[in-house]
């Protein structure tokens, strides 16, 4: 094996210099006595890159034009040699030039000149009271004989009154000189205008000095309900539509956290309320009515009936004296104890009754009992909402869940209403009165919620389908129709044992009531309803099992004098 090898290297060194490679030395072959075949040729390249073949180099695509060759800028002029320039005047004259100014002296010189003004648009034109042309009319008063305000003159010209009502030309000639002034009306006569229009003639009189602190009203107006509330605000910004003043409704049933942040937002000039949340502003600081100067207190024998007049006395408390404010008290009736309230809120009141008898009031109404079942009462209501035509009609019930399984059927039935009820949150019955207002509902269906303080046009329809226990209700009630000289027509449902009520209301109204049976064609039954939406049966507001009479045991059903359990009326 040494020979062969050394015969090899003997052949390799003879070929030095020549093409061929060197042999490879491996060392001993294997068995099979062959050497391993010689590795392939290796470049300087390849040793650098590893194993990996060069790639020939590839142009770059050329990704933009070329730019074209800006010009260059204009070179600076040559400075002139010393010997020819200018020469600099001496230190001493240098030092003789103007000093610099103070910067309190700098501030008060004339601005530079700055670029030309844009020209304004020129005012906008004020308004004439002469194009509210109202022609004087024997036993009328008209808004131009009162000295108001031009704003406000503009905003009752657009809202489309031209005459006073009788309460507005009683009551305006003793308020608009800052009298305490205590009224007797029904709602629907224009006290509303009344007092707002002597709150906003205060204002435009005695403005108020500013800045003036945040949640400090100049104006506070007190009503029962949220209705009436919201009704109060809606009127006073159609009247302060030309004017600077903000009003703001307050009432329970809303986000308590938004009224907050708008009483916190900036000055108040008006504010109308419910005691309830008005005092929850109040004890939490977020209302002031220490600068209170008018105090309004409207439908004064309903707070007193709901409760609401201890709330009202801490309310009067916190304004200033009744010396120091001006005082205006309405009511629908006059009891001795809202007499003594009158007495003791106001200060030399003027009263003003302008009330008609409650036979002139009735006389435009035509009341009819319809002497019917308790199964027929449906059937007769939805045949005279679809055989009359009636486009906007109120439908009282005395209890929440009557009247809701009420309008359940009446819109299985393609009726479309509204319902208006203690169940119905607050913003819910907004939308359903200002939908019954601009007529999408035919039918509004109602617990005695809706029987005072609400002001809607064109009812031509009201039905009682469960006659009220008080008499004054059903006086409330069918108020709603036939209102501002218009007529109207009140129908109610009276069963067997409903019946014993209609006595009670005779008396009351001081005339008999048309008692007939209705005939054939009202009692036909209708067609069959879509499926009514199923309800869960509505647990008692407090625990615990009744008894076989409608008391829980042990509850306040006892000696204590509690009332029975079952649904509250509305």
């Amino acid at each position: 094996m040494a020979l062969s090898l050394f015969k090899k290297v003997s052949e390799w060194i003879k070929n030095i210099g020549g093409p061929s490679s060197p042999p490879a030395i491996t060392g001993p072959a294997p068995r099979g006595g062959q050497l391993h075949p010689p590795p392939p040729p290796r470049d300087r390249e390849h040793r650098r890159r590893g194993s990996q073949p060069v790639r020939e180099p590839q142009s770059r695509p050329q990704s933009r034009p070329p730019s074209r060759p800006q010009a260059r800028p204009p070179a600076r002029p040559p400075r002139p040699p010393r010997e020819q320039r200018e020469p600099r005047p001496p230190r001493e004259q240098r030092e003789q030039r103007e000093p610099r100014l103070p910067r309190e002296q700098r501030e008060q010189r004339e601005p530079r000149p700055g670029p030309a003004p844009t020209p304004e648009a020129p005012p906008a034109r004020r308004w004439d009271s002469a194009v509210f042309s109202v022609p004087p009319e024997e036993g009328k008063v008209r808004f131009h004989d009162l000295d108001l305000p031009n704003e406000l003159m503009h905003a009752i010209f657009d809202l489309g009154f031209h005459y006073c009502t009788p309460i507005q030309a009683e009551i305006l000639k003793t308020t608009l000189a800052g009298t305490d002034a205590t009224g007797r009306a029904q709602t629907g006569t224009g006290k509303t205008a009344a007092f707002l229009i002597t709150i906003l003639t205060h204002f435009y009189r005695r403005p108020a000095a500013e800045p003036r602190k945040k949640g400090t009203p100049r104006a506070l107006i007190l009503a029962p309900t949220r209705e009436l509330v919201l009704q109060i605000e809606k009127d006073a910004r159609g009247l302060s539509k030309y004017m600077r003043a903000k009003t703001m409704a307050v009432f329970g049933g809303m986000d308590y956290m938004k009224q907050k942040r708008m009483l916190g937002e900036g000055s108040i000039d008006i504010v109308a309320a419910t005691p309830g949340r008005l005092l929850d502003f109040k004890r939490k600081g977020d209302i002031d009515l220490s600068q209170v100067e008018i105090l309004v207190i409207d439908e004064a024998d309903r707070m007193l009936d709901m409760g609401f007049i201890p709330d009202v006395r801490r309310i009067i408390e916190s304004t200033p004296m009744k010396g120091k404010r001006q005082t205006m008290f309405f009511s629908a009736t006059l009891t001795p104890e809202v007499n003594r309230l009158a007495v003791a809120w106001t200060r030399d009141p003027v009263h003003v009754d302008v009330t008609p008898p409650q036979e002139m009031t009735l006389a435009a109404i035509d009341q009819v009992v319809y002497i019917i079942t308790n199964d027929e009462k449906f059937t007769l209501l939805y045949n005279l909402i679809t055989k009359f035509h009636l486009e906007r009609v109120m439908v009282f019930a005395n209890r929440r869940d009557e009247t809701q399984t009420l309008k359940d059927r009446l819109a299985a039935h393609s009726i479309s209403c509204g319902l208006l009820s203690g169940d119905v949150s607050q913003e819910q019955r907004v939308k359903t009165l200002e939908g019954f207002r601009e007529g999408k509902f035919v039918a509004l269906v109602a617990t005695d919620v809706a029987a005072r303080g609400l002001h809607i046009e064109g009812v031509s329809h009201v039905v009682n389908y469960t006659l009220p226990m008080d008499p004054q209700d059903y006086v409330h009630r069918i108020g709603r129709t036939g209102r501002a000289g218009a007529t109207g027509t009140s129908v109610s449902f009276a069963t067997e044992t409903e019946a014993y009520e209609i006595p009670a209301i005779e008396t009351f109204i001081g005339r008999s009531l048309r008692a007939i049976t209705p005939g054939p064609e009202l009692l036909a039954a209708p067609p069959t309803p879509s499926a009514m939406p199923v309800r869960e049966h509505r647990k008692p507001m407090h625990g615990g099992p009744r008894s076989s009479h409608g008391r829980r045991p042990g509850g306040r059903g006892g000696r204590r004098g509690g009332r029975p359990g079952g649904p509250r009326p509305g």
